[in-house]
């Protein structure tokens, strides 16, 4: 019995982990591009999160997995994880966005003096200090992330639940294989935000 539910857990880590990758690059990217100077910019990166937060995730993972996938020639893995990270994105977005506004005018102006250019300034200046103010709403992030991979046992992913459900069916034990699955979703969480707030103390700065 513990086989199935491990290489279901290895599917969801998977599925996680590349999401989590994805949906920081789409978060910042479109923050971005929503503090970017050109009026395209700004427009596109409004669209996409006006039309990903105003719906389901699973509403969004059928359209992508029954509407795209046949188009894209995608499998149901690789429409899991777009729809995922399209998803979480849209959120983190706000995330980086509001971390970046944080810093003063005063370090943008610095910079500037000292001849870096917006794309130096950003990596070498904003985003370090960014990154220290946001660290806990992307954990919380990265955990609803992780809480909202169980949806894509919808498309026959054999994820975490997608096993649990199977092996129920066989065993009925829906008792003890749904709370052995809850505890692995539990231990994932505990272990993921207790590693970023070992990040974030040694991240803080002393005053």
């Amino acid at each position: 019995m513990p086989g199935p539910l491990i290489q279901g857990l290895l599917i969801t880590i998977r599925i996680t982990a590349i999401s989590l990758v994805l949906a920081f690059i789409f978060g910042l990217t479109s923050a971005l591009m929503r503090l970017s100077r050109s009026f395209l910019a700004r427009i596109i990166a409004r669209g996409y999160l006006e039309i990903i937060r105003n719906t389901p995730l699973l509403v969004q993972l059928f359209f992508i997995y029954f509407v795209l996938s046949p188009v894209l020639d995608i499998n149901g893995f690789t429409s899991a994880v777009m729809a995922l990270s399209l998803f979480e994105g849209a959120y983190a977005s706000e995330i980086f966005r509001a971390g970046i506004v944080s810093i003063h005018r005063g370090q943008w102006e610095a910079a500037f003096s000292i001849g870096l250019n917006t794309y130096q300034t950003y990596r070498l200046i904003i985003l370090p200090q960014a990154l220290r103010r946001i660290l806990p709403p992307l954990t919380s992030q990265a955990v609803s992330l992780i809480k909202d991979s169980a949806l894509v046992s919808t498309i026959a992913i054999y994820d975490l639940t997608m096993r649990g459900q199977t092996i129920i069916a066989e065993t009925f034990l829906v008792f003890e294989i749904w709370f052995t699955v809850a505890a692995i979703y539990l231990t994932i969480t505990l272990v993921l935000s207790a590693t970023v707030f070992y990040m974030e103390k040694r991240l803080r700065v002393e005053p």
